[in-house]
């Protein structure tokens, strides 16, 4: 696992290339505002391969956040994140790795009939109760997620997970009411507050798409206030003196910015963006899809462009996501080297201050 002298021994070794906050804490670790992500390309081989070289070149060039989830690739990203872990020059402990559970992962390639590989490869051996499966693919309950946790230890080849994420809760939003919704959140965080216990995963989080950006009347919305008082109950119920729920993941980049404009989140003073009321109660974000997956890598809008430092659009795209209040990292995909350099050169220059980004949306 990622501890507080491996990575600050990293940050120590590295932290001279780059701009001013470009390490941040998570706890007591130091950790890139820049991570590698590992969602997109095919489930073939030379797509792995590619992944393992981007990831080695990522954690001997100074970003230690690397992302990934089972169901990515056919669980083959997080196989390949955990060679590319083995094979780089860089001590396990310095590297933070963060993973998903909650879809139903192929294994190895995408089957002719999906349905079927469901029924046969979880609901028959009883791994996935069928009542438990939205849109016949994503599950949360505590049992399926105890088994994928075990699987992406075993992919990853490692001991324990620093930060395991509920994958896309809103999901369960299309088969089953809010209020049952969070009844299954608090489940699941009772199990994995069993697993933090025991050594299997260091902190854990969710990592959502809409839920958390959009406003409170829309069909995918769940509320962060009552997701943490959630993590709160099942934290006491599980007998851990303190909730090990650390963080979120949510898309934040210039074109969608609703994680910073939509207030739906009630504070102590009245509703609050999803970046704000994280950052007030000291939450972690990790954003995705920083850099758009690819829209923003060629341009960007001009009154935008113009505050931000960077040598490419790229990097200045990655800036933007990294100036939000409360952002910890960034986690920008990329499967090849040279991606991974430009991506980390971003950190060579500094974010926009609080002042000049709210000066983005006036």
């Amino acid at each position: 696992m990622a501890t507080a002298d491996g990575t600050y021994e990293y940050k120590l070794q590295h932290g001279d290339d780059f701009g001013r906050t470009y390490f941040r804490r998570f706890n007591d670790l130091a950790i890139s505002s820049i991570g590698v992500g590992t969602y997109l390309g095919d489930p073939t081989d030379p797509v792995d391969a590619r992944y393992r070289d981007a990831i080695e070149t990522a954690l001997e060039s100074g970003i230690n956040v690397i992302d990934t989830a089972i169901n990515y690739r056919c669980q083959r990203s997080e196989r390949a994140v955990g060679r590319a872990i083995d094979d780089a020059d860089v001590a396990r402990e310095a590297a933070f790795v963060s993973t998903k559970g909650g879809f139903v992962p192929f294994d190895g390639e995408r089957p002719d009939d999906p349905g079927e590989y469901v029924r046969r490869e979880f609901v028959e051996p009883g791994l996935v109760d069928r009542e438990d499966l939205a849109r016949g693919s994503h599950c949360i309950a505590p049992a399926f997620l105890d088994e994928q946790l075990d699987r992406s230890l075993e992919n990853l080849g490692v001991e324990e997970i620093d930060l395991y994420y509920v994958h896309n809760p809103e999901t369960q939003l299309e088969a089953r009411s809010r209020e049952a919704v969070y009844d299954q959140l608090e489940a699941a965080f009772t199990r994995l507050e069993e697993r933090a216990a025991a050594g299997d995963i260091s902190n854990y989080g969710v990592a959502t798409w809409n839920a958390l950006r959009v406003p409170g009347g829309d069909d995918e919305y769940l509320s962060l206030p009552e997701i943490v008082s959630r993590a709160r109950a099942a934290a006491k119920a599980a007998e851990n003196t303190a909730t090990h729920f650390r963080a979120i993941q949510l898309p934040f980049n210039v074109v969608m910015a609703d994680a910073f404009t939509v207030e739906a989140h009630e504070g102590p003073e009245g509703p609050q963006s999803a970046l704000w009321f994280a950052h007030e109660a000291g939450l972690n974000v990790f954003t995705s899809a920083s850099i758009a997956q690819g829209d923003l890598a060629e341009t960007l809008p001009d009154d935008v462009a113009d505050r931000l430092a960077g040598e490419t659009t790229v990097q200045r795209a990655i800036n933007f996501a990294r100036s939000a209040p409360g952002v910890t990292s960034s986690l920008v995909g990329a499967s090849r080297p040279e991606h991974v350099e430009e991506n980390a050169a971003a950190g060579r220059h500094d974010p926009l201050g609080a002042d000049a980004f709210d000066a983005v949306f006036e």
